[in-house]
This record gives structure tokens, sequence and C-alpha cells, in this order.
């Protein structure tokens, strides 16, 4: 028995692998891995693939240093910049995506959080959607406390995405205007309100293989169970503009380890998915299954129609997936 198929046995026994093993998986084989990580997908999460979409409901000016972000202000990118969309705004698209069978939307703002007053106008928006689609409503506003967060939840709102974007150890290389431990906070707070949270991070940072497993295993503590895996896409007027792009068997890689894991997670395939040269249908033959559809925040994404029927070739059946 080779490395991959003990260790594929011992996920799908129901075991945790550790740190050691997922680091000596990284370097197996590729495509006898990939086929693993399919292999564990299918026990553990059949043929559910979660499509989601998002609204860029307040872009630019972000007071956060994030290197690889096209809206903070620290950054030179000529990002669109206005303010808080309107709830009927927001609605507007809502409707227009359940119309095309979307069934998750994701309401994303920039900046590090939401003021009390904006957090109650988004939750006249998400009143809105739930009353006139059968969407569920994801939101992305930054460092909310406990408090917030309920509002939210009773609004309507039933996950929160909050990314970690790479490993503790290499956070401080990428933000340093608010910490690691603030967005862990953020996401037990969400957690103790109720909600679900959806929570991942960027590759291509300049992270190692060990900050890319180390990661993975801090959202394992948390019981994260969506997990958007972001390429990066080096944005000019980003400190970051200059790196290369990872290769689809890079991402192919990542997403197959990922999957053994956290086994019964969605691993979402995120922003940069446009980047790879298949649109990511080798990554959900990898272990993805899931992903963020249509057009992303500052750049333009995939169609959800071009998404369904590449996911309908794959035999996969669009639902929501854990919340």
């Amino acid at each position: 028995m080779t490395e991959i198929e003990n260790l594929c046995a011992r996920v799908l026994s129901g075991e945790k692998i550790t740190r050691e093993q997922a680091l000596e998986l990284y370097h197996q084989p590729l495509e006898p891995l990939c086929a693993a990580a399919d292999r564990i997908r299918r026990a553990f999460c059949q043929d559910a693939f979660d499509l989601c979409t998002i609204i860029n409901g307040k872009s630019g000016k972000c007071s956060e240093n994030c290197k690889f972000c096209a809206q903070s202000a620290h950054n030179h990118t000529g990002a669109a910049v206005y303010p808080l969309l309107s709830a009927e705004e927001i609605t507007a698209e809502a409707r227009k995506n359940d119309v095309q069978g979307v069934l998750r939307y994701s309401i994303v703002t920039s900046g590090k959080r939401l003021s009390d007053d904006e957090v109650e106008a988004m939750c006249e928006a998400v009143r809105q959607i739930r009353a006139e689609t059968g969407i569920s409503v994801c939101v992305s506003f930054g460092l909310l406390d406990q408090k917030q967060y309920e509002k939210l939840r009773d609004a309507g709102v039933t996950r929160v995405h909050n990314n970690l974007e790479t490993s503790h150890r290499n956070f401080p290389n990428i933000c340093t205007t608010h910490t690691y431990d603030d967005k862990i906070a953020a996401i037990r707070a969400a957690q103790a309100a109720g909600l679900t949270v959806c929570s991942g991070g960027i590759m291509g940072l300049g992270e190692t293989v060990e900050d890319r497993i180390d990661m993975a295993l801090t959202l394992r503590e948390l019981d994260i169970h969506s997990v958007p895996v972001n390429v990066l896409n080096p944005i000019p007027g980003t400190p970051l503009e200059h790196c290369a792009p990872l290769t689809e068997d890079e991402v192919r890689r990542i997403v197959a380890v990922y999957r053994f894991l956290l086994p019964d997670a969605s691993i979402r395939l995120a922003g940069g998915r446009g980047l790879l040269p298949d649109k990511g249908r080798a990554c959900f033959l990898s272990g993805a299954n899931a992903a963020i559809s249509g057009d992303m925040l500052t750049t333009a994404g995939i169609t959800v129609e071009t998404d369904r029927r590449m996911l309908r070739e794959l035999g996969y059946e669009v639902k929501r997936c854990h919340g």
C-alpha cells in the first residue's frame, strides 16, 4: 500500500491526519494524490456542490494594509470607490441571482468593520432579500462583535465569511493593521451568535508549504466547513503585483491535501479561479467541491451559466451544504 493509499484509508475510516503526515502527503505524486482526494470527497460529500455568488457592497478606501488587496487605501490600484450600497440595490442583485438558480449570496464590504449604523442598514437589506427570494445570505463585514452578528442572524443571515488569508506565522508579512488573533476572535464571535462560518485564504502570497498546511489545521481546529481557496491575482499597484501566479498543478495539489485534512468541508475555489486554464475543472476532480461564481470584488469572474454547465458535465448537483 502506498503512503497516499494508507492515508486515504485512514481518513475514510474517520481518522484525522497529522501535520507531519500532511507535509509528507504534499510531496506525493500528483495524479494518485488527486484521485484519492476525489474518493474522499465522494465518500464525505457525495456529489453535492455548493455554488455561491458575491456582491461588492462597499468598495475601496479600506484602512487595512493587506498587501494583496486592490481596495486598500495603502495601495494604488485605481479600484472603484463607493459607499455602502442601498438595500434596494443589493436586493435587486439578489433577485437576479435567484432567477439564475443561485442558492447562496454573499454581501462583501471593504473596511476593517462596519459601523453599527451600517450593520443596521445591511440588516434591512437581508430582510428584503429573505422576503423576496429563496437565497441564503452570507455576509463579509470585517471584524464584528457577537452583538452585531446576533443582529444579522436575527435579520436572516445564515453564514459569515472571514478569511484567515494564510498561517499565523505568515500573517504579519501580509497585514499589520490587524492581527490573526483579531480574525479568530471575530470567527468565534460569529459562531457564538449561532452562525456558520466560511474561512480560508489566498495561495501564492509567498507562503511556504508549511504555512498552507498550518492554515488548514487552524481551520480544522475552528470547526470550519466552508473553506475558500483563493489564488493570488497579482494586481498592479499592490506590493504583490510581481508575484508569479500559481500553476494549475500547484492549485490541484493544495486542494487535494486540503481534502485529506478537511474531509467533509466545502472546499471552494474562489478569487483567481479565472486564471486557471480550465477555470477549475481539474480541481473539481481533485477534492474541491464548491466555488464562487460570477464576478469577484474587483475582477471579472466566470458566469453562473458557464459554471452550471460544467458542473452538470462533471456529475455534480448544486445544493446548499453545511447550513
